[in-house]
């Protein structure tokens, strides 16, 4: 399979609100994909809409070979890693970490609901050795960084060996440190030619990993742009996406810089 999310001509109207026109994007198995724009572009609801928890107003979605409204969505979400301050939110801060990425197995929240074997929680650690953060297995999650935390909810991503992972604004609520630690575990996933395909969905470009190949812009639930990331993210196609004149640079290190331009 190459494909693995592809939306066609997929739109999303609520309160009589057009939050996306029709957008057609796709995602190949070896691509890493960054989705930009400004707040209220409508990255989130493509995104909900990518995951399976809002379905659109019109359009298909075909995720993992398997098109919405015609699968279960309860299986299908457990080959597809999710992150977002939503679901990071809704996460008992005094469960421990082993027990906060062995739960992704069922796409559950809590470890009671369900039966796990020492076969799940050898592979919930080993999900946590990966993303650095083995040390924290029985720790509970609250008394760890902000940049820990979200190390672990990554690790929680990959538990099932999902088939693309997807990261609606995973800096949310992170300090500058956190941050940064959050773009080094991005950084490590991105660059790593046996992990799932990636979306990061953000409006903050210096949060932007080495590795991601693509990217899609949104301004006002229209594409602005969508490509290889070294033709189409520029200053031109920035300026368009955030109504601004922008300037951007790329570092010596792979990141990302943009200021006003004016």
């Amino acid at each position: 399979m190459n494909t693995v999310l592809r939306v066609a001509n997929v739109s999303f109207v609520r309160d009589e609100r057009c939050i996306l026109a029709p957008i057609t994007w796709a995602v190949q198995a070896h691509e890493r994909w960054l989705v930009l724009g400004a707040n209220g572009s409508g990255k989130t609801t493509l995104l909900r809409i990518a995951s399976m928890y809002e379905h659109p107003s019109s359009g298909t979605v075909d995720v993992l070979g398997e098109r919405l409204g015609r699968t279960d969505v309860r299986e299908l979400r457990r080959r597809v890693g999710y992150l977002s301050a939503a679901l990071a939110a809704d996460i008992r801060p005094a469960l421990r970490c082993l027990d906060v990425v062995m739960t992704a197995k069922y796409a559950a929240l809590e470890p009671w609901w369900h039966r796990y074997t020492t076969a799940d929680e050898t592979q919930a650690l080993q999900r946590l050795e990966r993303m650095g953060v083995a040390w924290a297995a029985e720790r509970s999650l609250g008394t760890l960084s902000s940049g820990e935390q979200q190390r672990v909810l990554l690790a929680r991503t990959l538990m099932n060996e999902p088939g693309v992972v997807l990261l609606d604004e995973p800096s949310a609520r992170l300090d500058l440190g956190g941050r940064e630690q959050l773009v080094q575990a991005l950084a490590e996933l991105t660059l790593d030619p046996t992990a799932p395909p990636v979306v990061l969905v953000t409006h903050h470009l210096d949060e932007v990993p080495p590795g991601i190949t693509h990217v899609l812009m949104l301004r006002d639930g229209q594409v602005v742009a969508k490509g290889p990331i070294d033709r189409y993210l520029n200053s031109a196609s920035l300026s368009e996406c955030f109504g601004m004149p922008l300037h951007l640079e790329r570092r010596p290190d792979g990141r990302y810089s943009a200021w006003h331009a004016g």
